[in-house]
């Protein structure tokens, strides 16, 4: 391996962790100010495309398998939709949060339904990008003109 190599790669288990560190703040605290789900799954899917830039794809999909991207794409659209249709069993409208929590002074309702929705949002979107990420850095290279 060239010293290359071992710097690249010293440097992205360095950021790895602050990367997915950082994607946690923006999950969870898309609630009170900019971010949420969306931007927070984009976050946790370039720590891991980080990875694959600079152990290779085969070892990125070692740590993560394609195989559960589908699932994790699945789950995070019904924990989103699950958390609508629960508000409308508890007799309010599709989302309205208030109805979790009623007797709170303080939208804690509110609070709580967000946070599990943008959970869902975070869980579809990283599945969905990594996929992608995936689909994209595996395809074979395309044969010049002159092999045929």
């Amino acid at each position: 391996m060239s010293m290359g190599h071992m710097l690249l790669r010293v440097t992205i288990k360095l950021l790895f962790a602050p990367i997915i560190l950082f994607g946690l703040y923006v999950q969870f605290h898309g609630d009170y100010g900019p971010g949420g789900g969306f931007q927070a799954g984009v976050i946790f899917m370039v720590a891991f495309a980080l990875h694959a830039l600079g152990f290779g794809i085969e070892e990125t999909k070692r740590v993560i398998p394609p195989k559960i991207l589908p699932a994790g794409m699945a789950l995070g659209v019904l924990i989103y939709a699950g958390t609508g249709v629960y508000t409308m069993l508890l007799g309010e409208n599709f989302l309205d949060y208030d109805i979790i929590q009623p007797d709170s002074h303080h939208h804690a309702g509110q609070h709580i339904g967000i946070l599990v929705v943008e959970f869902g949002v975070g869980l579809a979107v990283a599945a969905t990008m990594l996929q992608i990420f995936y689909v994209f850095a595996s395809r074979e290279a395309e044969p010049q003109d002159d092999v045929w």
